[in-house]
């Protein structure tokens, strides 16, 4: 959107809340100069919306007594979304502060016919969200750039440090966004490799539109392809464990790990590897599920000594 329409939105908005404003008053809060408030207000004026000029000392720019712009209607289901998508974008740091987050939510509620308003209001003070905590820093500027680039699949570049912390320079078409347990990844395909790869957002630097275009494959998942390459990271320990349950429970728990999981005779058989036996212990006992260790006999051992360490922390008094 162009910054002079922009502006004249931003006039409309300013007029809806405020009331009564004077030229001055607009040209300081537009950053524009007298000249550039009287076209905005003609733009108005030619857009069917109704500006009255008072003259004298405390005159101004005022909408008709009673002129609303048309309530936005939403069904039940669409309030629930709305107000839900506030409260994770807050929970998950997409807006800087707290109060961005609320000028979202004043500007429909000015919109919004009252009953509407009384449901936003109440979802937003009695609901909340328990979501991951955003670990990396991420820049806001960089992510929207890349969902816009992902959006009309144009390629960008930028300085990638790995692990290693080693930077090089890519090129990459980018396919889709993706938060996954606390940080942000692109998914896309990587003109150094010539294959898809996936990059955290904390760890670009330098992002820039290229004038290249690309052609997405069809019904491309970013997400799903995320889950699936991280499930198939090869780790240090192979582990092999049978789950004493069915595909319904397991998938309240795995998180989108249903993919690793084999049906048999006892239940689901999950093959797959770990850096960390004791982390994997920890996360095998928090569940309410009953579990036959296949292999390695040391996760077994990080199992019980993961037991031992919380008996340890209780006391009967």
């Amino acid at each position: 959107m162009s910054k002079p329409l922009t502006r004249v939105l931003s006039l409309l908005e300013l007029l809806q809340t405020h009331g009564l404003l004077s030229g001055a008053q607009i040209a300081s809060r537009l950053e524009v100069d007298i000249r550039t408030v009287r076209r905005y207000i003609a733009a108005l004026e030619e857009l069917g919306i109704p500006v009255l000029t008072e003259q004298g000392r405390y005159g101004g720019y005022r909408l008709v007594a009673g002129f609303k712009l048309p309530p936005m209607m939403f069904t039940d289901e669409e309030t629930l979304a709305i107000s839900l998508g506030l409260l994770a974008a807050n929970q998950l740091g997409l807006a800087e502060t707290t109060p961005s987050i609320a000028s979202v939510q004043a500007k429909l509620e000015r919109v919004m016919p009252s009953n509407l308003k009384r449901r936003v209001r109440a979802i937003s003070q009695s609901a909340s969200l328990i979501l991951p905590k955003a670990h990396g820093a991420e820049n806001k500027e960089d992510l929207l750039l890349l969902t816009d680039a992902a959006h009309g699949q144009q390629r960008v570049r930028f300085v990638y440090e790995a692990e290693n912390n080693v930077a090089q320079l890519r090129d990459v078409d980018p396919y889709g966004i993706v938060f996954r347990r606390g940080h942000w990844y692109l998914v896309g395909h990587c003109h150094l490799r010539e294959t898809l790869r996936t990059f955290r957002l904390d760890r670009l630097g330098k992002v820039e539109l290229l004038k290249h275009s690309f052609l997405r494959p069809a019904q491309f998942d970013a997400a799903t392809y995320l889950n699936q390459s991280m499930q198939n990271v090869p780790r240090q320990h192979p582990v092999s464990v049978l789950l004493h349950t069915d595909m319904a429970s397991a998938s309240y728990y795995l998180h989108g790990l249903e993919g690793i999981l084999q049906k048999s005779d006892e239940g689901l058989l999950m093959e797959t590897s770990t850096d960390s036996l004791d982390w994997f212990a920890r996360w095998l006992v928090q569940m309410p599920i009953a579990v036959t260790v296949i292999k390695p006999t040391s996760l077994w051992d990080a199992i019980c000594e993961h037991v031992k360490h919380v008996q340890g922390n209780f006391k009967i008094v």
